[in-house]
C-alpha cells in the first residue's frame, strides 16, 4: 500500500450574516494544505446552502492565493449548469490557475423543485440532466472548432475560427466522476473519467461498504476504454486527535457518536452504506486504514473533512493528517513553491 497522492475536501462553510469571513478562512486551509506539501484541495458544491454555489469562481480566487497545489470540486451537479457555459467557467479558471484545476461532477439536481424554474424556461424536467450532459460538458472541453472550415467570427483587430475561448489545453484529462453505484462507476469508466468514490454508496448485492465500493471499481476498470490510464480518488472522513484541545476533542467525540446509527445498515429506499469515520490518534487510525482492503486498490486518498467543525479545528486536523497519518501509508509531502 503507497498513497502516491493526498488531498483535502473541504465544506466551505460560512455563516449566514458573515460569509466573506468563512471563504476567507477556506482559501486560507487551501494556503495552509499547499503548505504542507498536500498534493489537492478541494471544495464541495452546495447550492442554496452556506457553501460554494459557484466553484469555478472560487477556484479562480485559490488559484491567486497558491501556486502548485491542485484544485478541484466534488461534485458539481451538472442537471443545473449548462455544459458550454460551465465549461467556460472552468477553461478561464485552469488557465489563471495555470493547468491546476480538477473539476469533478454529478448528474445529481438538489433542491429540484426550488430551483428548476430559477435555473431553466420552460418543460425542465423533460430536459436530459443525465450522462448526456456531462458527455457535452466533456466534449466542450475539447477545445474542437464551430462551424465549417469556412466559419469564423470577428472582433476588433481579430478574425478566427471560433470555438470555446479561453482553451486550457488538458483539462479534458482533469474531469472526474462523482460515482456511488455500479451504473455510475460504469458510466464514468466508459467515458473515460477519472472516478471519485467516497463516504456513502448504493447497496447492489452486498450490504458490506467495502465490498460495493471495490465491485463498482472492478465495473470502472472494465468500463475503461483501451490505452486509458485511470486516476481514482478515494475519500474517508479522517479526524486525527493527537493535536486537538480538550474542547475539540469532546466535539469530535460527540460529532463521531451522532453518526454511528448510520453505519450499522444500508439507510433508505436506495439501500445508501456509509463508511465508519475515523476518529482517534492517528495511530489508531493507521492501523484501521492498513486493513481496508479498498485503500489497497487505489494510490490517491482524500481526507473528507466534517462539515460541523471550525476553522482552526480544520488547521489541526489536516496538519496532523499531514504530519503523522499519510505518511505512515507511504506518502511523502509535494515539493512547494515559496514566493520570495
Amino acid at each position: 500500500m503507497t498513497v502516491s497522492s493526498l488531498a483535502i475536501l473541504v465544506p466551505g462553510n460560512f455563516e449566514d450574516d458573515a460569509p466573506a469571513d468563512g471563504l476567507e478562512a477556506t482559501l486560507g486551509l487551501f494556503e495552509t494544505a499547499e503548505r504542507l506539501g498536500i498534493d489537492g484541495a478541494w471544495v464541495r458544491h452546495r447550492h442554496l446552502e452556506h457553501g460554494i454555489g459557484s466553484a469555478a469562481v472560487f477556484l479562480a480566487a485559490a488559484s491567486q492565493r497558491t501556486s502548485t497545489i491542485e484544485l478541484g470540486v466534488a461534485v458539481v451537479p451538472i442537471g443545473w449548469e449548462s455544459p458550454f457555459r460551465l465549461a467556460e467557467d472552468f477553461s478561464l479558471a485552469d488557465v489563471l490557475s495555470h493547468g491546476r484545476v480538477q473539476v469533478g461532477l454529478s448528474t445529481s439536481a438538489p433542491h429540484e423543485d426550488i430551483l428548476g424554474d430559477l435555473v431553466f424556461d420552460g418543460d425542465w424536467r423533460s430536459f436530459d440532466r443525465g450522462y448526456g450532459r456531462v458527455t457535452r460538458f466533456v466534449d466542450n472541453l475539447r477545445g474542437d472548432f464551430l462551424g465549417g472550415d469556412d466559419t469564423v467570427i470577428q472582433s476588433p483587430g481579430n478574425v478566427q475560427r471560433p470555438r470555446l475561448q479561453p482553451y486550457a489545453p488538458g483539462l479534458v484529462d482533469r474531469v472526474w466522476y462523482g460515482g456511488g453505484s455500479l451504473r455510475s462507476a460504469a458510466f464514468a469508466g466508459s467515458a473515460g473519467l477519472n472516478l471519485l468514490i467516497g463516504n456513502l454508496t448504493s447497496g447492489e448485492g452486498t450490504d458490506d461498504y467495502g465490498t460495493a465500493q471495490r465491485n463498482q471499481l472492478a465495473a470502472y476498470r472494465a468500463a475503461l476504454p483501451s490505452g486509458r490510464t485511470p486516476r481514482v480518488a478515494w475519500g474517508r472522513c479522517v479526524v486525527p486527535t493527537d493535536s486537538a484541545d480538550r474542547i475539540s476533542r469532546e466535539r469530535y467525540r460527540t460529532w463521531y457518536e451522532s453518526r454511528l446509527d448510520r453505519q450499522t445498515a444500508p439507510q433508505g429506499p436506495r439501500r445508501t452504506l456509509f463508511s465508519a469515520d475515523l476518529v482517534g490518534p492517528a495511530e489508531q487510525i493507521v492501523e484501521q486504514l492498513v486493513q481496508d482492503a479498498t485503500l489497497a486498490e487505489v494510490d490517491e486518498f482524500r481526507i473528507e473533512l466534517p462539515d460541523e467543525f471550525a476553522g482552526d479545528e480544520y488547521e489541526q486536523i489536516v496538519a496532523d493528517v499531514a504530519s503523522k497519518v499519510a505518511p505512515a501509508l507511504g506518502w511523502t509531502p509535494a515539493q512547494t513553491v515559496v514566493a520570495a
